[in-house]
């Protein structure tokens, strides 16, 4: 009885989703936050998203982050073909940039690194040879499998970024990078509150991020973008890192990958967590 009922379910969830999908591509986008809001109603975890692509309408509030159950169902899904869409179709290359500018600042090696959003281990395969210990953490179990399988880090955690840093009671790194991290968190006080925490003094925080024009933001630090996926401002950043504890070693602008044939258009940034007083 469970089972009929849940396959219903899973069924009135697929055709609202296809529905609301359906509609919102053909551009009746109020019909179509109408028939994401059954979508939510269906699944108030939000598997497929629905908020994110509410906000990304201009049809909903804009959320805090994108939902755990969205981005743990979307990186589960595309674990196993995700280096080869991410790298070679979508020209992501944060990673590579990372190590580039970890070199050109003359910075490293480290001792303890963790890796935010690990995924399948591409940061932590390119900077394993300037690291002693490495830890990596992934909402998507899937993604964790792969990154075990190649036998990068000495620790790897099943696990949401904020909720690792908030739990976590081990000594603290030196180094903590989050690429493509912040494409999934709007606010970021968490994160960097967090992140913090978890480093030593003068311990670096590297990252990357997403962003739009100012016109588009239009005095908003963040918002969810045509993709689904946050979008942030760069004074947002700047201002979030100075009230979280962290110096600015530099902000640069990046092309994160690509997007329908054009470039998307970001920010790689290297902090510095303030020394105890």
């Amino acid at each position: 009885m469970t089972t009929a009922m849940k396959k219903i379910d899973e069924e009135a969830l697929a055709q609202a989703y296809d529905r609301a999908l359906a509609l919102e591509k053909s551009g009746d986008l109020d019909a179509a936050a109408r028939a994401y809001a059954e979508v939510l109603a269906l699944d108030p975890d939000d598997h497929g998203g629905a908020a994110v692509r509410l906000a990304s309408m201009g049809r909903g509030e804009t959320p805090e982050k994108a939902p755990d159950a969205y981005v743990t169902t979307l990186f589960d899904q595309h674990a196993e073909v995700f280096e080869d869409v991410l790298v070679e179709q979508l020209g992501y290359a944060v990673p590579v940039l990372v190590r580039q500018r970890l070199q050109t600042l003359g910075l490293g090696p480290f001792k303890r690194m963790l890796d935010l959003g690990c995924g399948t281990g591409l940061t932590g395969g390119t900077l394993r040879d300037m690291v002693e210990d490495l830890t990596g953490i992934d909402l998507s179990e899937n993604m964790v499998e792969i990154a075990h399988e190649k036998d990068l880090y000495e620790t790897l955690y099943v696990a949401e970024a904020v909720d690792f840093l908030d739990d976590n009671d081990e000594e603290p790194f030196d180094l903590i990078t989050a690429t493509d991290v912040l494409p999934y968190l709007g606010a970021l006080e968490p994160l960097f509150f967090g992140a913090a925490d978890n480093l030593v003094p003068g311990g670096l925080f590297i990252f990357s991020s997403e962003t739009l024009s100012a016109d588009t933001f239009a005095g908003r630090g963040f918002m969810v973008g045509p993709h689904q996926r946050f979008a942030h401002a760069e004074d947002y950043v700047r201002n979030r890192l100075d009230a979280t504890g962290f110096d600015l070693v530099e902000i640069a602008d990046i092309t994160v990958r690509m997007e329908d044939g054009e470039p998307t258009p970001g920010h790689l940034v290297v902090a510095r967590r303030r020394g105890d007083a």
